[in-house]
């Protein structure tokens, strides 16, 4: 990760003010807070500002005034009811704001999640960092044979090592042309806003995300998944890991509830209910197509 002497500075100058409130605060959100976490070869997620906390949560549920008297008991009893029946407003009354830096191609993958507020470092206005995402080597592989959208084996090395030596290259060029396009220190060239068109995909961008904890689970479901893109996925559960920090008894419901569960269609509920009571269910009966037999399979611990 490239963090400048002026950013660490800067970072250290945020965390060393300390300000007195009355608002609800997390003791782990505030032990993140402005940090770098560091993601691939140059990115990172940095919590910039948070509100609410679990007795947020509580209270927007109980609609009471403050934290009543009930136990901790009853208010993780109350978040798993709410998580494992998608009572989702309660949620809604927590909220993040991260500061994120990430691939260009990461990025049009994320903001896709469109329940955000986003605001993104400008290429009109500002010359890009000459910084690119290379992958690992282990990370480099063929397309997937049954999956039109995801990776199949891993490339051997010489393959791997010609990948990164062609992405090196030519991520290289193109920012060399970018500069050499730019209209800067005397030449007139060309606007940032045309400049940037010649620039790769895998250049880094940053911008500020905000948004709710329903939603925030929402984007983790899906990113912190074993069939999610492994460079959005290590951002995903990087923020696993903060906001289980933040609000400890909502995310360990959503462990539970929504992170690791199975959601089954009729017919494999059905399949289920048959093979519970001893039936021989195999896909010529199961009601299932073959994709989603292996799913169920896979699900429950069944060989195919």
């Amino acid at each position: 990760m490239s963090l400048t002497e002026q950013q660490k500075e800067e970072i250290k100058k945020q965390r060393s003010i300390s300000t007195k409130t009355k608002r609800a605060t997390s003791f782990g959100m505030e032990e993140n807070l402005f940090l770098a976490h560091e993601v691939l070869d140059h990115g990172f997620v940095r919590v910039i500002d948070y509100m609410g906390n679990d007795s947020s949560i509580v209270q927007a549920a109980r609609v009471s005034y403050g934290e009543g008297t009930k136990k901790s008991r009853d208010d993780k009893a109350l978040i798993h009811y709410l998580m494992r029946h998608w009572h989702s407003t309660p949620f809604e009354m927590c909220e993040v704001k991260l500061h994120i830096k990430l691939p260009v191609f990461v990025a049009r993958q994320w903001i896709r999640h469109r329940t955000a507020n986003v605001n993104e470092y400008s290429a009109r206005y500002s010359i890009l960092d000459k910084e690119f995402y290379i992958p690992e080597p282990k990370n480099l592989a063929s397309q997937s044979s049954s999956n039109n959208q995801g990776r199949g084996d891993t490339l051997g090395k010489v393959e791997a090592e010609n990948i990164i030596s062609t992405l090196k290259r030519d991520s290289l060029r193109c920012y060399e042309n970018y500069e050499d396009m730019l209209s800067q220190e005397g030449k007139k060239g060309l606007a940032r806003e045309l400049a940037r068109m010649n620039l790769p995909m895998n250049i880094y961008t940053q911008w500020y995300w905000k948004t709710d904890l329903h939603n925030l689970f929402n984007f983790l479901r899906l990113r912190n998944d074993k069939h999610a893109q492994f460079e959005i996925r290590v951002y995903a559960e990087k923020i696993c890991e903060i906001t289980k920090s933040w609000v400890p008894l909502a995310y360990e419901a959503f462990e539970e509830y929504q992170l690791y569960n199975q959601q089954f269609s009729n017919s494999a509920m059905s399949s289920l209910k048959r093979i519970i009571n001893g039936e021989d269910v195999d896909q010529e009966n199961c009601g299932m197509s073959k994709r989603e037999w292996i799913d169920f399979c896979q699900a429950i611990g069944r060989k195919p």
